[in-house]
């Protein structure tokens, strides 16, 4: 069983407040402990709450939880404690491919992709594959066939078979075109690799490397860790582990528009052509360049309200919502279940929305 351990202090960056102090209904934190006592909230390991750069909530939990699949056993979380955040590194690497865009070590988004890949010119010389550009993997719009609906325990599932091909990014590129260019989405954690590749590439770092000195180390953050595959490539579809609270102090620069203080470190240009929504992912949100976004009633505002989100198997969340100044984070060990989007979403649109109110 799941229980709270913590409603943990948060470190001396972090600015505290009540949620009552920055214009939540009285006893949020008591509703997300009912959630969990009812048994509708399951498998949380975190839950954080920033509004108006204040840490209003903090919950950390003990469950069983794994490394990128290897079973960590039973663990008791904390502030800091590393977590997977499985497919939420997606627009985390989606952040890093814009600030190497802003230094101009990677192509942009209208560059045709197979350019970028000399070394596979029989690919490029498929006139249909030619067609291929950046903007295709950043919005996972290739129109390429590729398989992540089944278990990540399933050899057939498309991410494993990449993890397990000779050579990644051929595979990646040579899967069969199921759908012109920029029509369909697909849900594809190879557009991730290529993303990762080209920052390579560009930059002449490891990933983890450019992203540590890009993105990391302007905002505070020391500790983290990257999985590789068996070929020693950084998994940039899902290898990252951070701790909670500086997931949410990424959410913090989204919502500052790409400024950590006075410092910029992501191009507010990028960030607007990030959440603009690009194409339907057919699950009732949109996607734009590897951000998931849409727009939610919140009673206590006025009309709709865009949300963006960074979405990872088995739970984890990084919601946004700029217009309030609202960021949550939430993490769990759900792992590889058809209901782990479930809970996160309860919190986000049962408790949080619901309890807001104008400051």
């Amino acid at each position: 069983m799941i229980s709270p351990l913590f409603a943990a202090s948060a470190a001396a960056s972090w600015q505290t407040a009540s949620p009552e102090d920055v214009g939540f209904a009285e006893g949020l934190g008591e509703k997300l402990d009912a959630g969990i006592r009812s048994g509708l909230l399951r498998g949380l390991h975190a839950v954080l709450v920033v509004r108006a750069g204040k840490l209003v909530l903090e919950r950390y939990y003990e469950g069983p939880d794994e490394n990128w699949g290897r079973p960590l056993g039973q663990v008791t979380f904390g502030p800091d404690t590393l977590h997977d955040l499985r497919s939420v590194t997606k627009s985390i690497v989606g952040l890093v491919y814009g600030i190497a865009l802003d230094r101009g070590l990677v192509p942009p988004p209208e560059a045709p992709l197979l350019e970028q890949f000399p070394e596979y010119a029989d690919l490029a010389a498929d006139p249909e594959r030619a067609a291929l550009k950046v903007g295709h993997v950043l919005t996972m719009t290739l129109g390429t066939e590729w398989n992540e609906q089944i278990p990540y325990t399933d050899p057939r599932n498309s991410e494993i078979m990449m993890e397990n091909a000779e050579d990644r990014y051929r595979f990646i590129l040579d899967q069969p075109i199921v759908a012109p260019p920029g029509t369909r989405w697909i849900y594809n954690g190879g557009c991730t690799a290529l993303l990762g590749r080209l920052i390579e590439k560009g930059s002449g770092k490891t990933l983890p490397e450019f992203a540590s000195e890009a993105l990391f180390a302007p905002l505070g953050i020391s500790e983290f860790e990257w999985a590789r595959g068996g070929d020693g490539a950084y998994s940039a579809a899902s290898g990252l582990r951070l701790r909670p609270r500086d997931l949410a102090r990424i959410g913090e620069l989204v919502i500052g528009e790409g400024k950590s203080g006075d410092r910029r470190v992501v191009p507010a240009g990028w960030l607007a052509d990030s959440f603009r929504p690009v194409i339907a992912t057919g699950f009732g949100v949109d996607y734009g360049q590897h951000w998931y976004t849409g727009e939610t009633e919140v009673t206590a505002l006025d009309g709709p309200q865009r949300w963006i989100g960074g979405f990872g198997n088995g739970g984890q969340r990084l919601w946004l919502m700029p217009s309030a100044a609202l960021c949550a984070v939430i993490v769990a060990g759900n792992y590889n279940t058809p209901d782990d989007w479930v809970f996160p979403t309860r919190i986000w649109r049962e408790i949080v929305l619901p309890n807001l109110h104008e400051t």
